[in-house]
């Protein structure tokens, strides 16, 4: 069983942890609704903006995380954001966004976009939308960044356009889950 700090965030061994700060609801116009979008972020992230910014860029994780809170509230919908070096822990959010009430997902695996098919059977499995998102453009890098084990599990796929690609997926997502559907 994993620890938990009072604010129901997991307990990181050595320090506290504060639980991931939700964007003040906002309350939308009569009868529209309100999106609420799980973005995660996976190993490595946390060092951005200090973690080779020739190629990550210079605007840490936390800065992304405000620009999307913004974006979110003039598109009328909310997001969550929360970043893990572990791939359990996002899994374990992942399997969980439907049962809090959450409308879709914004990923970022990280390395683990590479490798794992268990966040591949956890976003096919949770029966949401899901938007795969990377900074750089992995088709134009390595040979083992090409291929992408979650990405046949998502909607989508944003890459290649720095900080940017966080809100162009958001506004695609958004977009699709507010789009009319066929009955």
């Amino acid at each position: 069983m994993t620890a938990r700090s009072r604010r129901g965030a997991p307990a990181v061994a050595g320090r506290r942890t504060r639980a991931p700060r939700v964007p003040p609801r906002r309350r939308p116009a009569r009868g529209a609704r309100v999106e609420r979008i799980l973005v995660l972020s996976g190993p490595n992230l946390d060092r951005l903006g200090r973690r080779e910014p020739e190629i990550y860029g210079t605007l840490t994780l936390a800065q992304i995380h405000e620009r999307l809170a913004l974006a979110a509230r003039e598109l009328g919908a909310e997001v969550v954001c929360r970043q893990s070096n572990h791939e359990g822990e996002l899994i374990d959010w992942i399997n969980g966004a439907d049962d809090a009430g959450l409308n879709g997902i914004l990923i970022n695996p990280g390395a683990l976009t590479h490798t794992s098919w268990a966040l591949h059977d956890s976003l096919r499995g949770c029966g949401l939308p899901a938007v795969e998102v990377h900074l750089t453009n992995p088709d134009a890098r390595e040979e083992f960044r090409r291929r992408s084990r979650t990405a046949p599990a998502c909607l989508g796929r944003v890459a290649g356009f720095g900080a940017d690609s966080y809100l162009l997926a958001l506004r695609g997502l958004v977009e699709h889950l507010r789009a009319p559907r066929p009955r």
